[in-house]
């Protein structure tokens, strides 16, 4: 069922060298396939959460933006539900958004407790960057810095997509290798024991990487983006925001600088709860609520998104609900409350102010983003959510 490593660093080989006398072949079989369809961002509302504290109208809410002002201009799916296949965790919830499959997914090493997981079926972005000349920078993951295993989820297992097929990806974890291998380039001052030092950094760094062992060349554009990012936020690290509002960020400047076709937010400040305090949850569903804000308001600000994208919006997992557990809000025992999620979809096409109360499921949504950016998911399992569209 999950690739060997001959297999899987054969499929990371096709965006090195193989992916050079593809490429051409790739590019001129879609040339004539000019996407025009919706931009669409997906927003993991991520780390856990609840329907409780996100949107159930009846006690204090913690997102009053998703609540008040967004879900009156789509449709929100309150009965959403994560099947019993799927273990109600945060890779997986994040694979299961991408791929409309529950999958049983283990570490790609058999590692105990290791979350480095394969899909054996295409994601969205491959789908989309097959039927259409999309730019790999403008198919985007953007993921936060706690999460490393999360960078590697940009493609899938499947002989016919793949590799060739990957989203991009943005992240503190691309901006610091691409900046120690920037300060590499440019380091003549001959103090060698400091330019050995960022070269074991540089190599700890790609080791992270278990589906891509060999280096490849940034894409220029995201090269572009980071230099435009070192330029304001300077090397250190100290300036720029972190956690979900550094994701923000990157989702902000993304949409203004790189103009993605799909984008993903892997939110995850709501995992904070396992510290064992219960207001690190809620205050993680606040500043996702308030960067949904944000990201709704440069999307109505700029002309290439305004009245052109769709914003989808599910947690990766629920949380539980047991009063008498040590740290309150955990996810990992499988719990009722833990698969209970929602999902929001608005934007073009999407019908406004209605509220879905009868069951759907996570596996659905993949389906669903493909019929309205025009291209078919053969392999997701979920059936298309037809209650969603005008």
């Amino acid at each position: 069922m999950f690739a060997s490593p001959n297999r899987r660093h054969f499929l990371a080989g096709c965006a090195g060298v193989g992916a050079t006398s593809l490429a051409p072949t790739l590019r001129a079989a879609s040339a004539n396939r000019e996407y025009r369809g919706p931009r669409v961002v997906l927003v993991r509302f991520g780390g856990g959460a609840r329907r409780r504290e996100s949107i159930d109208p009846r006690p204090t809410s913690y997102s009053p933006y998703l609540l008040h002002k967004l879900v009156p201009r789509g449709v929100l799916l309150a009965n959403m539900t994560i099947g019993s296949a799927s273990e109600t965790s945060h890779g997986q919830g994040t694979l299961n958004l991408l791929t409309g499959i529950y999958d049983d997914y283990r570490d790609a090493e058999e590692a105990t407790l290791g979350e480095r997981f394969e899909a054996q079926v295409p994601t969205l972005f491959e789908y989309l960057r097959k039927a259409f000349d999309v730019p790999e920078h403008q198919a985007l993951i953007v993921n936060g810095e706690d999460r490393t295993q999360e960078e590697f989820y940009s493609f899938s297992n499947h002989h016919l997509f793949g590799a060739r097929f990957r989203s991009e990806v943005l992240s503190l974890y691309r901006f610091k290798m691409w900046l120690l291998e920037q300060q590499l380039a440019g380091d003549h001052d001959g103090n060698e024991q400091k330019r050995a030092d960022k070269q074991r950094d540089l190599d700890e760094m790609r080791r992270l990487d278990y589906r891509d062992t060999k280096p490849r060349p940034t894409n220029s554009e995201i090269a572009k983006f980071w230099t435009g990012w070192r330029d304001y936020y300077g090397d250190t690290g100290l300036v720029n925001p972190r956690g979900d509002a550094l994701l923000t960020e990157l989702a902000v400047r993304a949409m203004r600088e790189l103009r993605p076709q799909l984008m993903m937010i892997n939110y995850n400040d709501c995992d904070y709860v396992h510290w064992g305090n219960m207001s690190h949850y809620t205050r993680g569903i606040a500043i996702m609520d308030q960067g949904i804000e944000r990201l709704m308001q440069t999307i109505d600000a700029l002309d290439e998104y305004r009245d052109n994208t769709i914003v989808v919006i599910a947690p990766d997992c629920g949380r539980d609900d047991s009063r008498l557990a040590a740290v309150p809000c955990q996810h990992h025992f499988n719990s009722r409350s833990s698969r209970e999620v929602f999902a929001l979809f608005t934007g073009p096409g999407i019908d406004r102010g209605r509220v879905v109360d009868f069951a759907t499921d996570q596996n659905e949504i993949a389906a669903t983003i493909g019929r309205a950016m025009g291209f078919a998911t053969p392999h997701a399992e979920g059936r298309v959510l037809d209650e969603v569209f005008a």
